[in-house]
Formats: structure tokens, C-alpha cells, sequence
């Protein structure tokens, strides 16, 4: 990876109290070493605490883990997704599994989610709650990491890396969705991995092809004329580059997360046009004559098996245990597995589409950016002593509205900055646009979706792109180096005490995030607008 560039300007007279800070510890390369690998070290390990700590409450299926659960633990033992008898819930929670049934059951979302959910079921027994979502709360913790990684690519600043992966970390819906056997947190990790390997293929291939239009002279002279003749050539068309073994992994990512929901497709496919537009553009400005068509007609196919063939590959393995056995539902409607799959898909596909019963949770996508309506995921009465006679226990989706809200406005300040940039014709770095694109492939198609039944924790999935979005919103409101000594004083002290207040707002949510015994008027002054109850 590459060295990060300082954020901060040379140590002088004229710098801030951060700026002098940093600038000693960068100046000691064992100093400098340490904090490589300690900032992500410490947003990953917080991430884990905040995530696994009395993980097992409560202990009982809720909300959506009555599917999910269930299935998973038929899944590791049948191969396929079973149904199950009456009372099986609570006999689950009992350690007792005598409810499964042989019979496939008609489930809505591919194998790969449920069998990791299963991994931790496995480990710990089909009546543990903690091994129901150990493995979300273990994924849900790295995803934060992923976004470190992310962040850093894009700003090279470990500073706002940090700052990304902590605000995940410390977020709402990250924690609860972390502690939960649902499938979104297990989407948003493979959708960030794909994400990183995009940035990593970037990295590697956009300097093959900057190198064609530099200049540098031959090696040898018995080579003038083979590279005046490859020269000419580059110049119309560029390199159909083969070797990319990032985005492969990147196509093998995305079909992971298409695998565990049908939404992660968007993402293949954004990231997927992402790709060709930046190898489009760096064509042009290595000199390419026909970038454009270089892009999409040479370049664009090659980039298209190497891609969507793993991700194709990736999601079809996934399928491996309805494959090989006979039970699964709809296995036998056709004498070849593949066609039989092919039907069943038809059948997902048309429940998906005709999906429109009523849900006092539910949530339109236009709803999400303002945070009308967030998920209830658990609610009891509290017989814990908690101070009062009247004691409540909650566990809600509610992300930390500052992070949340604060999110939006960056992303909102990013697409500013950017369709400026547009009407100007000026360059905008990568790091300004790439939080958009994110945006696009986890929340426009959820406009689209009309009246169907959706929630919004789903938004899961947009929080990495958000807080990267408010990352880069905050180094900019920080300061650049060259600004005057006052600017950046104003803008880091600005920083800071926002940082210091999501903090103390996160671990004011954090008992409605876990379910902790609290009083009920406690409880009622977490619900800032009325939808939020």
C-alpha cells in the first residue's frame, strides 16, 4: 500500500496544536511504523468490543432471525433450507432441534449469508445465541477495518481513516446489525471487500496506463524503431490489460454479496461501470485518440469477463448444497439441477417483485436520508431492576443521528462539489467522488422499487459510504495546508468538538442499541422524533 502523504503542513511557528502534534510523531519512522498499524488495529478492536460484549441478549430469536437462524442451522445439516414445526423458536433457544423438518422450505435469499450464520452454530450449539451471531458481529467488526483500508486508499490520510473507521465503529446501526442473525451486515462486509479490491485494481492498472504517454527515451537504440511503431499504435488505442488479478477478486467479492442478497448485483454492476469509466479516462489522459471506444469496445469485454465470471461463479457455488442434494425446495421440478435452479429463481424473483404487505416498520427509501422510521428490532418489559418501578428493555436501529445526518450532508456536499467541478471542466480527486458511487449502488435502487415492502435498516449497507463521505467532509473543513494559520484553527477545533459530541451521543444510544434495562423515561428521551418509537 502506499505510504500516506502528510496531511498536515511542514512543523513551524505557523501550525496548529495538532499540526505540531502530529508532525513529532511522523518525524520518528518507529513512531510513524507504530501508528501504521495501531489506528486500525484500535477502530477494529473497539469495533469487536462494542459488538461482542454480552452478545448472547437476549436470548431468544428476534425480528427476522426466526428465518434466518432456522435456516442456517437446516442448511448445515440437510444442505438446504428445511421447514420447521410449530414452537420451534423457542424450542431452538432450548438447545432442541427435534422441530426440523426434511421438507425444503421456499426462502427468498441465497445460501451464502445463512451458511456463515450457520459457521457460528456450528461452533457453539443450535441453542447458543451468541453462535447465532457470532459470525455477524465478527464480520460487522472487520467490515470497520475494510472501511480503514478504503478510506486510506482514497485520501492517503490516516488521519481521516481513522476517523471513517471509528465513526462506523461507534454507530448505531453498525452495532445493532452487527449483533443480530440477519443477512444486511454480512451484505455490507462483501460489498466493502469488493469495494477495496476495485481501489487496489485501480491502483495497479492506472499507472500502466499513465505509462503510455510518457516519453522516456529507449533503452537502446535497436529499439527506436519498434517503439516509434508500438508509440503510433498506443496512441489510437491503448493495452487490453489481462492481468488483474484485483479485479477478479473484486468480481469474486461482489458475488459473495450477491450471494448472500440479490441487492449486492448493484453493486457488481455500478462498480462494474465505475471500472470502465476510469479506465476510459485514464486513456485520455494518456493521449489515446479513441479512449472512449478503447474503454468500452477492448477494454470493456475483458473487463467484463474478469469481473462478472467470478462473481457468476462465486454465486452459483453458493448454491452448491441445494445442488447436490434432493430435498431442497423446487429441486425436483426438472431432471437437471441447473434448469431446476433457473425455475426456482423465477419463483424468488416474483416474490420479490409482488412483496407489498404492510409492516408498522416499514420504511419507503425516500423516508431513509431524513430517518423517519427506523426498525424496532426488540422490545420487552423489563423485570431488571433499572432504578424505577417501570422498566423497559429496547433494542432499536437507530444509527447516532449525528453521524447519520451529518453523513448526508457531506454526501450532499460531495455531489456540490462535484457537479461544480462538472460545469468548471476541473479535475476533482477520486476521493471526492468514489463516497457517490457507493451511494448509487446501495441507495438509488431502492427509489425504484415502488411499493414494496422495504425497511430502513437496510441502510446498513449506505453507513460505510456515508462516514467515508463525512471523513473527507471533515479533513476538508479541517483545513488544507496551505490555508491560513486561523482557517485551520477554527476548522480542527470544529472537528474535534464534533468528534468529542458524536462520542458522548453514541454511548448515550448505546443501552437502546443492546438491549439494556433502563427506565421508560429514559428510554423516551432517545426518541427525538415521533416515527423513531
Amino acid at each position: 500500500m502506499t505510504s500516506p502523504t502528510p496531511l498536515l503542513p511542514p512543523l513551524t511557528g505557523r501550525s496548529t496544536w495538532f499540526e505540531r502534534l502530529s508532525g513529532r510523531a511522523m518525524a520518528n519512522p518507529a513512531t510513524a511504523r507504530m501508528l501504521a498499524w495501531l489506528a486500525p488495529a484500535l477502530v477494529t478492536v473497539l469495533a469487536a468490543v462494542l459488538r461482542l460484549v454480552n452478545l448472547a441478549h437476549p436470548h431468544e430469536i428476534m425480528f427476522d432471525e426466526t428465518y434466518y437462524v432456522k435456516d442456517s442451522w437446516s442448511l448445515w445439516n440437510l444442505g438446504y433450507e428445511a421447514k420447521w414445526g410449530d414452537d420451534a423458536d423457542a424450542q431452538l433457544a432450548d438447545g432442541d432441534d427435534s422441530a426440523m423438518q426434511t421438507a425444503g422450505s421456499f426462502v427468498v435469499h441465497p445460501p451464502l449469508g445463512k451458511w456463515i450464520i450457520a459457521l457460528g452454530m456450528a461452533a457453539a450449539g443450535p441453542g447458543s445465541s451468541f453462535g447465532w451471531r457470532l459470525t455477524t458481529a465478527l464480520l460487522g467488526s472487520l467490515t470497520v477495518l475494510l472501511v480503514y483500508l478504503v478510506s486510506l486508499l482514497l485520501t492517503r490520510s490516516r488521519t481521516a481513516s481513522t476517523i471513517a473507521g471509528g465513526l462506523l465503529a461507534i454507530d448505531g446501526l453498525g452495532i445493532v446489525m452487527s449483533r443480530i442473525a440477519l443477512l444486511d451486515g454480512i451484505l455490507t462486509f462483501f460489498i466493502m471487500l469488493g469495494v477495496l479490491f476495485v481501489l487496489l485494481d485501480r491502483r495497479r492498472t492506472l499507472p500502466l496506463l499513465d505509462a503510455i504517454g510518457t516519453d522516456d527515451p529507449p533503452e537502446s537504440p535497436t529499439q527506436v524503431t519498434q517503439l516509434t511503431r508500438m508509440a503510433q499504435v498506443a496512441r489510437m488505442t491503448g493495452p487490453v490489460l489481462w492481468a488483474r488479478p484485483w479485479l477478479i477478486a473484486a468480481g469474486m467479492a461482489f458475488g459473495a454479496a450477491t450471494a448472500v442478497k440479490w441487492s449486492g448485483v448493484y453493486a457488481l454492476a455500478v462498480f462494474g461501470l465505475y471500472v470502465v469509466v476510469t479506465d476510459a479516462l485514464a486513456r485520455r489522459r494518456a493521449g489515446i485518440a479513441l479512449w472512449p471506444t478503447d474503454a468500452v469496445f477492448r477494454q470493456g469485454p475483458a473487463s467484463f469477463l474478469l469481473l462478472v465470471g467470478p462473481a457468476l461463479l462465486t454465486y452459483l457455488m453458493s448454491w452448491t448444497g441445494w445442488l447436490l442434494t434432493a430435498g431442497g425446495y423446487d429441486r425436483q421440478t426438472d431432471a437437471n439441477p441447473f434448469i431446476a435452479l433457473w425455475k426456482y429463481h423465477e419463483a424468488i424473483l416474483a416474490f420479490h417483485v409482488g412483496l407489498a404487505s404492510p409492516h408498522p416498520y416499514a420504511s419507503p427509501a425516500w423516508q431513509w436520508p431524513l430517518l423517519l422510521r427506523p426498525t424496532a428490532i426488540w422490545v420487552a418489559d423489563s423485570p431488571a431492576p433499572c432504578g424505577t418501578d417501570h422498566c423497559i428493555a429496547v433494542i432499536s436501529s437507530v444509527p447516532n443521528p449525528l453521524i447519520w445526518y451529518a453523513g448526508v450532508a457531506a454526501a450532499a456536499y460531495l455531489l456540490y462539489r462535484f457537479v461544480r467541478a462538472m460545469i468548471q471542466r476541473q479535475p476533482i480527486a477520486p476521493m471526492l467522488t468514489f463516497a457517490l458511487v457507493g451511494l448509487i449502488a446501495t441507495y438509488v435502487p431502492w427509489l425504484l422499487v415502488g411499493n414494496r415492502t422495504i425497511f430502513q435498516f437496510y441502510t446498513v449497507v449506505m453507513v460505510p459510504f456515508l462516514v467515508i463521505a463525512l471523513a473527507v467532509a471533515l479533513r476538508e473543513l479541517a483545513g488544507p495546508k496551505h490555508a491560513p494559520l486561523h482557517r485551520r484553527q477554527a476548522g480542527q477545533r470544529t472537528v474535534v468538538v464534533y468528534l468529542c459530541v458524536v462520542v458522548l451521543v453514541s454511548a448515550f444510544y448505546y443501552p437502546v442499541w443492546t438491549g439494556m434495562s433502563v427506565p421508560y423515561e429514559f428510554w423516551l428521551i432517545h426518541n427525538w422524533l415521533p416515527g423513531w418509537i
